[in-house]
């Protein structure tokens, strides 16, 4: 997620700082509103860096180099959104960003549009529409991969047929998410196609979630399905807007225990446990 100084002037440093506190990682957002090297200060689990394909490769590139030097251990390239879909809500609200709150980490020249919007205008939509590079390939993965030794994990693969591609390509790991299902609407929720996913990689590299978290019962039904790993996405910006870094934390927390609930009244005595025998899949209609 990006910009969490919108929520709390203390941003992705206490978000880090949040999901270091319960063992978690952090993936911040090369939109973070914090430098990345301030960010790796706060952080006491692992840090993942969310790539946007943007059309200047230079900017990718020093991003990039600014993980590398600040610890972070893998990039996250985001595939669900080649541009930032139209939120009616943003377009009523002429949103844009202000002035007290910049993506610091990336060129500046960059982000000019992202500040100023017209009448009926997002101004983040447009901003990704010039920006973000839609014309790219799974071909295109080997430069990336070329720029670095990090693991490199696909973000947004919502079918097992893409899930084949990802491994036939050599990516390390795969996140199945629809974006918040801010991208389009009617799509499937991410743990709804969790299982043909799993299925269809069999194993050949980690399928992880995230997307449609706000409880430990969701974390619950996304492990028996067999995620790798489930990602909190808003809830922690909701904990944060609150309370900075302690209300992020009592969010996160209170997601753990919830599923340390749902493990036990379930009978189950740990993670490995838990398969697909623990939930009931209602069917889609």
């Amino acid at each position: 997620m990006a910009y969490h100084r919108l929520a709390h002037p203390d941003g992705e440093p206490a978000s880090a700082a949040a999901a270091g506190s319960i063992g978690g990682p952090f993936v911040a957002s090369i939109f973070a509103s914090q430098p990345l090297a301030e960010i790796a200060k706060h952080a006491d689990g692992p840090l993942w860096l969310q790539l946007y394909w943007l059309r200047r490769r230079d900017v990718l590139v020093d991003l990039v180099r600014q993980a590398e030097e600040a610890g972070y251990s893998a990039l996250v390239l985001t595939v669900d959104a080649p541009k930032v879909a139209r939120r009616l809500r943003d377009v009523r609200n002429s949103f844009s960003l202000p002035d007290t709150v910049a993506a610091v980490n990336v060129d500046s020249s960059v982000m000019t549009s992202a500040y100023h919007a017209g009448s009926g205008e997002s101004a983040i939509e447009r901003h990704s529409r010039e920006r973000f590079d839609q014309s790219i390939t799974w071909a295109d993965l080997e430069w990336l991969r070329s720029l670095t030794t990090l693991p490199l994990v696909i973000k947004g693969i919502m079918t097992g047929e893409d899930a084949l591609l990802a491994a036939e390509y050599g990516v390390d790991g795969v996140v199945v998410s629809n974006h918040g299902g801010r991208q389009l609407d009617g799509a499937p929720g991410a743990v709804a196609v969790l299982p043909e996913v799993v299925a269809a990689v069999g194993g050949r590299l980690p399928v992880m979630v995230d997307g449609g978290v706000r409880s430990g019962a969701d974390v619950f039904r996304a492990l028996a399905l067999g995620a790798a790993a489930v990602f909190v996405g808003r809830p922690v910006l909701w904990g944060l807007a609150v309370d900075g870094a302690d209300g992020a934390t009592s969010v996160l927390r209170m997601i753990r225990d919830e599923l340390v609930e749902c493990m036990v009244l379930a009978g189950r005595p740990s993670v490995d446990c838990l398969d697909r025998s623990a939930v009931r899949l209602r069917p889609c209609r």
